[in-house]
Order: structure tokens, then C-alpha cells, then sequence
């Protein structure tokens, strides 16, 4: 089973930049989607950015042109590089990885984002 961990989270001033990494153990196979969900308290778990393995990206209207989304497949790993963080930007991140649109996939435990104002 894959086994994802994520860290890189932490509290940063509005405008300040952080950058996330994801990494996975355990087998991979035919994974083909890997992604960046945010949860924010009393909200809905969102999508953040999607990377396929063919490195097509897909990114939330509100993110675009502050996050970067990236993969190395060598090292069993995804990135969200996050810019011109806003206090908005406040939430719990989850990296997913699966295989397919209908598979639910693989879940890590979660790192905090806070932005102060």
C-alpha cells in the first residue's frame, strides 16, 4: 500500500512563500495522478493543483499564478511551491496520489499552513 507523508508547512507572514513536499513508500504502480488538497476549518476539502504522469497540471482559480505544482518520479515525490501567500491561504494540505479519476487513491496525514496577516 502507498504510504504518503507530507511536510514543509508552518507560519508565514502574508505575501511570504512556502513550499510543500510530498513523499511516497510502498508501491506506486499505475499511480498516474498526483495532487495537493487544502481544508480549511468549517469548509469542504478543496482541490489545490493536480499533476498527471505526463506532467499536465490543472490548478483552483484561486491559486493560479502563486502555486507550482511539480514531480519527481526518481525520488517518489510531489511538490506545491506556494508564492504571495494570503491569509486565505490558511488550511490543513493533504497530498493524493491515484490511479484514474474514479480511484479515491492514497491519503497523507496532513501539514498545517498558516499565513498571518
Amino acid at each position: 500500500q502507498v504510504q504518503l507523508v507530507e511536510s514543509g508547512g508552518g507560519l508565514v507572514q502574508a505575501g511570504g512563500s512556502l513550499r510543500l513536499s510530498c513523499v511516497a513508500s510502498g508501491s506506486r504502480f499505475g499511480i498516474n495522478v498526483m495532487g495537493w488538497y487544502r481544508q480549511a476549518p468549517g469548509k469542504q476539502r478543496e482541490l489545490v493543483a493536480v499533476i498527471t504522469s505526463g506532467s499536465t497540471t490543472n490548478y483552483a482559480d484561486s491559486v493560479k499564478g502563486r502555486f507550482t505544482i511539480s514531480s519527481d518520479n526518481a525520488k517518489n515525490t510531489v511538490s506545491l511551491q506556494m508564492n504571495s501567500l494570503k491569509p486565505e491561504d490558511t488550511a490543513v494540505y493533504y497530498c493524493n496520489f491515484r490511479r484514474g479519476r474514479v480511484d479515491p487513491g492514497y491519503w497523507g496525514q496532513g501539514t498545517q499552513v498558516t499565513v498571518s496577516s
